[in-house]
């Protein structure tokens, strides 16, 4: 089975059903005025129901929790005090996040949107605490919170690149730290931040081409991001900060070149930002989610579509963060021509958080199998941020590839890392009507109320290095409800089911979710097995004969293959190396190893082999 097109993509979510049930979300909603949201299938779980047990994410949780819980705050406070004319002590961030005379873009970045991270360093540690529930963080994201607040003066802006950009996370965080935190003056601050950068933005959401005919003093001052700012205008509305930030939200909304023409099914994304306009896409489901435009929802659900249609095997897209021209050779020439070819953190974190929505909305599953493909593929295999600063950025795709840092410290991906860290447990399961979907196979705990009993839900694995999975149940009392396990679309024919040792009489279609209704008892057992054959991904259809050997979610990458050529016949017959995750396939001159790419460390690869 090759990964599915986008056809095939949009028929698998096509139906939303007149009568959903309207489900509130108790993460990212929290009403306080008279909307309701708009109809979804599925909804989220709490930060604190979802404990991640040992494994790469909780790793990857536990270092960026630690990471950003440990920074000196005048450190992160710096650049707000040095730009408002403020006595600033400390040291230098450095990089991107410290004002700096050497800023000379697109040759010197050094100095290029100080302070610009600060808002998701806050909305990471915000979600950490609701994860952990952890007083030291809570602590910290309170006193970041007030020694923000002095600060906030529209000085901060002037001459300053790219506001919109900065002021969409400082928005973030705040109200993160209101929602998750607890933080009693984070919204009072958020509006005085607010009033400090609307002088300084335009009348509507621009796109670059329309950014770059205003006068501007350099390259950067065009690439501003005001089409992202209305999902956390959304959000700063339902939480409590005022009926003007549905107005902003409403404002900002990209239709004429963005959302209006993706409503009609024209792709308009090649040549476009690629992270940032994947993310403006949760800005088109909050409109749906508040304001109920399907119209929106029809953008958000095809700009999702086509993104995934120029998807490389691994579920990265974007190359040199911009989207190319379907049929066409230009996704095949970054093979050559780029090392840049996944913008990874970020993309990853706006990945997760679209297909979240959809998922919610839709009810339809394959946006999980996107989310895994993600998983296994880019951000596990993502270098840590470390302490000074330095991070991943790229992942590369290029026939001679490697993994490098970013040249510049504090960068972009440094600021969404710990978020999508945090969220890692609020992907992995959802909420629905009759009971609970398994959307992640990944070691993990549950807990939640349903109907009389208290379920606490347990999973056990080493998926995708195996494709066993054990769910066990600890309840209060006997129930009956739904747990749906998401079968993905590439589920070989043996995928098999059983509860308590015997086999589960259900539907196990690929591409949908297996639905187990019964009545469930404390120490109940589930064993969901997975058939994960390898198959081939060509790159696109295109380029049917540039293909990446693929085992379930998981993309293997030829380590230190030099020029050999690979056959497809060949990696169809590659086989596992003992225990391990490596592959091996014999070629007519000798053997190559295949790797997963969080297993490759300073090894050079290929993904792609030229058949």
């Amino acid at each position: 089975m090759t990964r599915m097109g986008r056809r095939e993509f949009m028929k698998s979510g096509a139906a939303l059903a007149a009568g959903v049930a309207v489900m509130k979300s108790t993460n990212a909603i929290g009403l306080t005025g008279t909307n309701a949201p708009r109809p979804t299938r599925l909804f989220e779980f709490h930060y604190a129901d979802v404990e991640l047990l040992d494994g790469p994410m909780l790793e990857q949780f536990r270092h960026n929790h630690s990471l950003f819980l440990n920074l000196d705050d005048d450190r992160l406070l710096k650049p707000f005090r040095q730009l408002a004319g403020q006595p600033a002590p400390g040291e230098d961030m450095g990089g991107w996040y410290s004002p700096s005379s050497e800023f000379d873009p697109p040759k010197n970045m050094t100095g290029y949107i100080p302070g610009h991270s600060f808002g998701q360093y806050l909305s990471g540690l915000a979600r950490a605490y609701a994860v952990t529930g952890d007083k030291a963080t809570q602590a910290k994201i309170q006193r970041l919170v007030r020694g923000f607040a002095p600060t906030v003066t529209t000085k901060f802006y002037q001459d300053y690149c790219i506001p919109a950009y900065t002021f969409d996370k400082t928005n973030c965080g705040l109200i993160d730290a209101h929602q998750f935190a607890g933080d009693p003056t984070a919204l009072a601050v958020l509006n005085k931040a607010t009033d400090a950068v609307l002088p300084w933005l335009p009348a509507k959401a621009l796109n670059r081409e329309q950014m770059m005919a205003r006068p501007h003093k350099n390259i950067s001052f065009t690439w501003d991001e005001t089409y992202t700012l209305p999902e956390n205008f959304y959000l700063a509305y339902q939480r409590g900060a005022g009926a003007r930030y549905h107005a902003l939200a409403n404002r900002f909304l990209q239709d004429d070149t963005y959302f209006g023409p993706l409503s009609e099914n024209q792709n308009v994304l090649p040549g476009q930002h690629a992270y940032s306009h994947v993310n403006a896409l949760c800005s088109a489901m909050q409109s749906y989610l508040v304001d109920g435009s399907e119209k929106h929802l029809r953008a958000a659900r095809n700009g999702f579509a086509f993104v995934i249609e120029q998807s490389f095997a691994t579920g990265g897209w974007g190359p040199d963060e911009s989207f190319r021209k379907p049929g066409t050779d230009e996704l095949a020439n970054t093979l050559e021509s780029s090392h840049n070819s996944f913008e990874t953190p970020c993309g990853a974190y706006g990945h997760f958080k679209i297909a979240r929505y959809l998922m919610r909305v839709t009810g339809d599953s394959t946006y999980g199998d996107s989310m895994e493909a993600v998983l296994y593929n880019t951000i596990l295999g993502a270098r840590p941020i470390r302490p000074d600063g330095v991070s991943f950025y790229y992942a590369d795709y290029n026939m001679d590839a490697k993994k490098v840092d970013y040249e510049q410290k504090w960068p972009c991906c440094s600021g969404t890392f710990p978020q999508l860290t945090a969220d890692y447990g609020i992907s992995s399961y959802l909420r629905s009507a009759a009971g609970i979907n398994v959307n992640l196979f990944v070691p993990s705990r549950v807990t939640w109320q349903q109907g009389g009993a208290r379920v606490s839900l347990t999973q056990q694995t080493e998926y995708p290095k195996v494709g066993e999975t054990t769910l066990s149940l600890k309840m209060s009392k006997s129930e009956r409800f739904t747990i749906s396990l998401r079968v993905p679309a590439w589920a070989g024919q043996r995928t098999t089911i059983t509860a308590n040792g015997r086999p589960f009489q259900v539907d196990v279609q690929p591409g949908t979710w297996a639905k187990l209704d019964r009545t469930w008892n404390n120490g109940d057992r589930i064993e969901f097995s997975l058939d994960m054959p390898l198959r081939l991904v060509p790159l696109d259809a295109q380029h049917p004969s540039i293909v990446a050997l693929v085992r379930g979610p998981v993309a293997l990458f030829a380590v230190d293959p030099g020029a050999e050529k690979i056959t497809k016949q060949q990696m169809l017959a590659a086989q596992r190396v003992g225990s391990s995750e490596d592959w091996e396939l014999k070629t007519g001159t000798g053997k190559v190893i295949m790797r997963p790419y969080p297993s490759i460390k300073d090894e050079r690869y290929r993904l792609y082999q030229k058949t």
